[in-house]
């Protein structure tokens, strides 16, 4: 009789695209519906909403890119200069290091000889990964990838913008603000609610904290467009 191989799946592996996706639509959704209501009270009509509308979500996307990019590769500049200098140090004095990794494993609840056991078998199997894994916190799951963030943010701004552009086309021009602002609002409601299940939290606190800060963004835009229109009338 064979045993069946008892497998994990863990919420952490979706961290590094979950984190950017989800950043990367949320924001899509607010700036562009956000842009959208803006301009649409300073009493534009329906192509200068979509102008307006189809450039935010372009420059958005290739901002959040660019964002997600830059600052994924300074981790990962980071993470491989910190083992640059433990490489350094494991080759300087070993024996300092296997002490370093002992005395870790005792803080966790080792006795003295155990650590220094499991210190020398998994120096001997891979010094620079027990150390970047115990000493550092380094993780293959939570590794930085600037290119998987860049596109995944870029993609996902793009994917969220194209939401409440898509509501201008539905209604008058009169009820273009309302119709954006309410099909966002669910928009993010939705995503919010995606995204805590999806991390192993609870849907309606995700959909909450990200529809509240949706009705924000899109309340001063739309006073900011009105206070414009009045000016420019």
């Amino acid at each position: 009789m064979t045993r069946s191989v008892h497998r994990e799946r863990h919420r952490t592996e979706r961290i590094g695209w979950l984190r950017a996706a989800v950043l990367g639509a949320n924001d899509g959704i607010v700036s562009t519906a956000s842009l959208i209501v803006g301009v649409a009270a300073a009493h534009a009509g329906r192509n200068e909403i979509l102008v307006a509308g189809v450039a935010g979500m372009v420059a958005g996307a290739m901002s959040m890119a660019a964002g997600e990019f830059v600052s994924v590769s300074s981790q990962l500049d980071t993470e491989r200069a910190d083992l640059d200098i433990e490489r350094q140090h494991l080759a300087a004095d070993p024996e300092a290091e296997r002490d370093e990794l002992a005395g870790i494993y005792v803080t966790r609840g080792l006795d003295a000889d155990l650590a220094r056991q499991v210190a020398d078998e998994l120096m001997a199997h891979d010094a620079l990964a027990a150390h970047a894994r115990d000493e550092l916190g380094f993780s293959h799951v939570l590794v930085a990838r600037p290119v998987q963030a860049a596109l995944a943010s870029a993609a996902s701004f793009a994917v969220g913008a194209a939401m409440p552009l898509a509501a201008v086309l539905v209604p008058p021009e009169p009820h273009v603000i309302l119709v954006v602002a309410a099909t966002s609002l669910l928009f993010l409601a939705g995503l919010g609610a995606i995204a805590a299940r999806a991390g192993g939290a609870r849907p309606v606190r995700g959909a909450l904290r990200v529809t509240l800060w949706g009705a924000l963004a899109m309340a001063f835009t739309a006073a900011v467009g009105w206070a414009f229109g009045i000016s420019v009338a």
